[in-house]
């Protein structure tokens, strides 16, 4: 069997341990690389300035591109929020921001990638893993039409 390409996902987090950060406040970024079988944290970003929790910042000064441009590679963002102009430039590099409504355990997302992994995973991701489009017409092969 070949072994599958990881997908490298982002985890905003103050404590290392949840996903318990909003995208422009956050001082780190866990970065991991998760098969269906397995998860392993490959960096932590870490930032020393960041916008407060509402979002607002100084546009002489700009913090979010450095933090978009850090995460270059990765196909998925956990936050537990992200402002429009933000979510606008993660998209742009091919990252997709996924907002989460409350803060959880950084290994119960990481449970829920590899969950959703070992299922039949969105286009982009298939297409970020390398994984074919499922041949949904191989189903009904066998079935006779008369």
């Amino acid at each position: 069997m070949t072994q599958e390409k990881a997908l490298k996902i982002a985890i905003a987090t103050n404590d290392m341990d949840h996903l318990d950060a909003h995208f422009g406040s956050s001082r780190k970024f866990a970065l991991y690389e998760v098969t269906p079988d397995t998860a392993r944290l490959v960096e932590v970003l870490e930032f020393d300035s960041a916008t407060d929790q509402t979002g607002r910042h100084d546009p002489q000064d700009d913090r979010i591109t450095p933090k978009v441009e850090a995460l270059t590679g990765c196909a998925l963002l956990f936050v537990l929020a992200i402002g429009g102009p933000s979510a606008a430039k993660v998209v742009r590099a091919g990252i997709h921001p996924i907002k989460r409504k409350d803060p959880e355990p950084i290994a119960e997302v990481i449970a829920q990638v590899q969950t959703m992994l070992k299922g039949s995973p969105p286009p982009f991701l298939r297409k970020v893993l390398g994984r074919p489009a499922p041949d949904f017409a191989s189903d009904y092969a066998d079935e006779v039409i008369e």
